[in-house]
C-alpha cells in the first residue's frame, strides 16, 4: 500500500506517512473502571514533509480532551527532572534575567517547577498551564499561573498587563501544540525586542538512533530537529541561534530563537545540522527503516511476554506512562500477558491504562509478591527506578527492555 500524505501544518508542503501504529487512544487518560467503555480513539499516524523536514503526526487529537483539568503528569515527580529545571532556572537567572525588571514566562509551566526557582529568586513571573490541576498546583508554592492555552490572543493579553518578557520558556511543551503559526505570532507579541524563546522538546535523532518509538503519541504532534526548527523559525520572523543537546527523557535538544538579526548564531547551530543531514534524518528512508525496527522490536517484545506466560512466570508492567500507549496498543499487549503495571503517581493509582485495560497498582506493592520480570516502560528513569525497586532485583527479579532493542536485564 502506498504511503498516505496529507499537508505539512508548518510550510503547506505533502507529508508523506512513514510509519501507522493504528488505533490509539488518549496517552494520558487513564480511565476509571467506569470510564472504559468512554474511551476516545484516534490513528495514530505519522509522516515527514517533504519541503521543511517536519515531522508530524497525520492527525490532530482535540487539544481540549488531552490536557484536561484532571492532566495527571507532574513535572516534579522525577528527582532527575527536578534537579533538571532548577538548574534550566538557574541558567537562565543569570544569562538572560539580569536587567532591572526582568519578566519570564513559561508555555506549559506544569506544576511549576522550573517557576518556583525564578519566583525564590524574585523576579517576575508567570506561568501558562492549560490544565487545571496541576496549574492549581503551581499557585500553592506561590507561582502565578495563568490557566489558558497558549496563542496569540493568549500573549497579547499578557503583554498588556505585565509587559514585554526577556525569555519566554517551554519544556516538552511546543512539540504538543499543532498550531505553531499562533504560537509564534504570540511570542512576537510577547517578547521583548533583545529577548530570547526558549524551548526544548524530544529530539528526533535520538529518537532515531535509540529507537525510542513510544515518544511517538497523541500530545507529541511534532517530533524536531534543527534543521526544522531553523526552517520554521524563519518563516515566523526568529532565527535559531543556539542548540544544546540534552541527556533527559531520552535525548532532548534545547533550541534558542531570537529576532531576525538580533543575535549572532553559535556555530553549535551549523554543526547539528551538518550531523542531521550525514545521519540522514531528512531523507524519508532513514524513516522507513525506523519503521522496520519498530515492527521488528514490537514483535520480539510479544513474543518473549508469550513465552514467558505459557512457562509459568509472572511478568508485570512498571511505569504507566503516555509512552506505554503507543508501545502496548500497537503489540496488542494486555492483561492476559501483563496482568498490571506498577507506578509512583498516586492519581493514576486504580485505574487503568488506556485503550489495553491493564490495572495499575501502585509501585509501594510490588513486592506483595516480586514478580519474576517487569517491562520498564518508564525506561527514561531506569537508574532512579532501579534505586527504588533495588530490592526487587535482590531477589531476583529482572526487568524486561524494549529500547533500542529487546533484552532482558
Amino acid at each position: 500500500m502506498e504511503p498516505k500524505e496529507t499537508t505539512c501544518r508548518i510550510c503547506g508542503g505533502e507529508v508523506r506517512e512513514f510509519f501507522d501504529f493504528g488505533r490509539q487512544p488518549l496517552s494520558d487518560s487513564f480511565p476509571s473502571e467506569d470510564e472504559l467503555d468512554k474511551e476516545f480513539f484516534f490513528r495514530l499516524r505519522i509522516g515527514m514533509c517533504a519541503s521543511c523536514t517536519m515531522v508530524q503526526l497525520l492527525e490532530e487529537v482535540p487539544r481540549d480532551r488531552m490536557f484536561r483539568a484532571d492532566y495527571p503528569y507532574y513535572s516534579s515527580g522525577s528527582r532527575r527532572m527536578r534537579e533538571h529545571f532548577a538548574a534550566t532556572a538557574r541558567h537562565l537567572l543569570d544569562t538572560e534575567l539580569t536587567g532591572p525588571d526582568p519578566f519570564c514566562v513559561e508555555i506549559g509551566s506544569n506544576d511549576g517547577v522550573m517557576l518556583r526557582v525564578i519566583k525564590d529568586a524574585g523576579v517576575r513571573h508567570l506561568g501558562v498551564e492549560p490544565s487545571g490541576g496541576v496549574a492549581e498546583r503551581s499557585r500553592t508554592n506561590g507561582v502565578q499561573v495563568l490557566t489558558a492555552f497558549f496563542e496569540e490572543a493568549t500573549a497579547r493579553e499578557i503583554a498588556d498587563e505585565h509587559g514585554r518578557a526577556q525569555v519566554i520558556y517551554a519544556a516538552n511543551t511546543i512539540c504538543h501544540i499543532p498550531y505553531l503559526e499562533s504560537v509564534f505570532r504570540g511570542v512576537d507579541a510577547l517578547l521583548s525586542p533583545d529577548g530570547v524563546f526558549v524551548f526544548e522538546d524530544p529530539y528526533l535523532g535520538d529518537i532515531v538512533e535509540r529507537n525510542t518509538f513510544d515518544q511517538i503519541y497523541d500530545e507529541h504532534f511534532y517530533l524536531f530537529t534543527a534543521r526544522s526548527v531553523q526552517t520554521a523559525a524563519r518563516r515566523f520572523g526568529f532565527d535559531l541561534v543556539d542548540v544544546e543537546r540534552l541527556p533527559v527523557h531520552g535525548g532532548e535538544v534545547r533550541y534558542t530563537l531570537a529576532r531576525v538579526g538580533g543575535r549572532r548564531p553559535s556555530p553549535r547551530v551549523d554543526d547539528l545540522i551538518t550531523t542531521e543531514t550525514k545521519c540522514g534524518l531528512g531523507e524519508f528512508a532513514t524513516l522507513e527503516t525506523f519503521g522496520d525496527r519498530i515492527r521488528q522490536v514490537c514483535k520480539d517484545l510479544v513474543a518473549r511476554l508469550r513465552e514467558l506466560h505459557d512457562l509459568g512466570f509472572y511478568v508485570v508492567g512498571y511505569g504507566a506512562t503516555a509512552k506505554s500507549a503507543t508501545v502496548i496498543n500497537y503489540a496488542g499487549i494486555g492483561p492476559d500477558l501483563m496482568p498490571c503495571i506498577y507506578d509512583t503517581t498516586p492519581a493514576k493509582v486504580g485505574r487503568y491504562l488506556p485503550g489495553s485495560h491493564i490495572p495499575i497498582r501502585s509501585a509501594d506493592e510490588l513486592g506483595r509478591p516480586y514478580p519474576d520480570y517487569a517491562v520498564l516502560f518508564a525506561w527514561n528513569h531506569m537508574e532512579e527506578v532501579q534505586a527504588r525497586e533495588a530490592e526487587f532485583t535482590a531477589q531476583g527479579g529482572r526487568w524486561i527492555l524494549y529500547v533500542p532493542e529487546f533484552r532482558i536485564a
